[in-house]
């Protein structure tokens, strides 16, 4: 730990070090047939979208500059490109349809994931009786996802109204005569930060402590609780407030720490989702190569870039993915794409989910994913940073969920530049791509 802070300290630094050479290039046109053979690229963008699109409701200037570089006349997209967003509390389409008035460009559902989109491939959970807890339309984002009977907090709630204490204005005035029977909960699934915290808080400890019969005497010592799943794992994030708002990941210490006190015992999770875990970057590959394939290019995608705000999860998530891919004995087996992993910790999966991660994901054709930092959102290059590591505490450096190991070679951006519009410049630099027929200025 006492390296961060020198790290950080020396990626600011880092920052402010000289100009990005910035590249002027024109509208670009997809390649034909003929001329992919010859030049077609072998790289992939995946982008973050709070902090390094948008800040809030707000864009970024600098967001339509770059993707007017990434597509041609026609608003086709030149390479493959994935939004890789920690959010969770809306469909795939919404976010599409946002992010198409956001850049001016045409944006498919099949360009985005969500931090719960790897959820479609545990199917284990889909016909089992789950409860969701998030905002937004949980239960359409459930069924979408393949769950075929999720319950929310709110039906909980409703069922059992004597459950949600802590508002005196919501607390039951006359109790339910007869008990209603919901069916037994299986599962827990956590999309994103709720509204009422104290009620979502209270309801999911009671499903975790009572077998998922939430109306049930509590059982402390009964361990391992029932399965509990988690999607974005952010602290914070970037909106038009000048400093970082809370995130799931801050719901999620609440939760954590309600638990042990409870019982102490920690809160395990059957898997973590969304950045900086390694199953959203082989989902986000599978998508990069899903559309890779519709251009009908020759050459598989080589590298990909992650372009984000946040050192502890797009640059470790980026770096752990990109550890995962140089790693020879994981690409020689399927075990490693069958985990969802977090840096601490492996949850392996049923048979029965591993052969549906091996149809739906396969193997990894990338070699390298690289990691740029941008710094329109969470990271400041201008903060101040003790002068004496040993002055910094441990909390407030690692701000990765409990489960990740901190490792500060896996915070350490590849590169680092002013925005996006200048990540695509330098990308372009990087990958020496020069698309033909360039007709239009930036």
């Amino acid at each position: 730990m006492k390296g961060l802070w020198p790290l950080c300290r020396g990626l600011r630094l880092l920052s402010t070090r000289g100009n990005i050479r910035r590249h002027h290039r024109a509208g670009m046109c997809l390649a034909t047939d003929e001329q992919q053979s010859s030049f077609q690229p072998t790289f992939g963008l995946l982008f973050d979208i709070d902090g390094v699109l948008v800040r809030g409701k707000t864009p970024i200037p600098a967001a339509r500059k770059a993707f007017q570089k990434l597509v041609n006349s026609q608003g086709q997209f030149l390479v493959p490109v994935v939004f890789v967003t920690n959010a969770g509390n809306c469909l795939r389409q919404t976010k599409a349809d946002q992010l198409s008035d956001i850049l001016g460009v045409p944006i498919s559902q099949d360009q985005v994931m969500m931090s719960h989109s790897p959820l479609r491939i545990f199917k284990q959970y889909h016909n089992k009786c789950v409860l969701v807890s998030g905002q937004g339309p949980v239960l359409d984002i459930a069924k979408y996802l393949g769950f075929s009977n999720p319950i929310t907090i709110d039906s909980v709630r409703e069922s059992y109204p004597f459950l949600d204490m802590v508002d005196h204005n919501r607390r039951p005035k006359i109790l339910p005569s007869t008990a209603v029977d919901l069916p037994k909960i299986e599962a827990v699934i956590l999309f994103g930060e709720p509204i009422r915290w104290e009620t979502n808080l209270q309801i999911i400890i009671d499903v975790l402590l009572t077998n998922g019969r939430p109306a049930s005497p509590h059982e402390p010592h009964s361990y391992p609780h029932i399965p509990l799943l988690a999607c974005n794992m952010d602290l914070m994030w970037m909106a038009e407030a000048r400093s970082p708002r809370f995130g799931h990941g801050i719901f999620m210490v609440c939760l954590e720490n309600i638990y042990k006190k409870i019982t102490g015992k920690e809160l395990k999770y059957e898997a973590l989702m969304g950045k900086p875990s390694e199953v959203t970057y082989q989902y986000a590959e599978y998508l990069i190569r899903t559309q890779a394939a519709e251009m009908q290019w020759n050459k598989p995608v080589q590298t990909l870039y992650a372009i984000g705000d946040n050192l502890m999860t797009d640059i470790y998530g980026a770096n752990l993915y990109n550890r995962y891919l140089q790693n020879t004995n994981s690409r020689k087996g399927s075990k490693a794409l069958v985990q969802a992993r977090s840096g601490a910790q492996v949850t392996t999966v049923s048979q029965e989910e591993e052969a549906a991660w091996e149809s739906e994901l396969s193997f990894p054709t990338a070699t390298k994913c690289k990691s740029v930092l941008v710094c329109t959102g969470i990271y400041n290059p201008h903060a101040e940073v003790p002068a004496d590591p040993s002055q910094s505490v441990t909390e407030t450096v690692f701000h990765g969920h409990r489960d990740f190991r901190i490792d500060p070679a896996l915070v350490e951006p590849g590169h680092i530049v002013d925005d996006v519009n200048a990540a695509v410049d330098l990308i372009f630099q990087l990958e020496t791509f020069v698309p033909s027929n360039d007709k239009r200025t930036s």
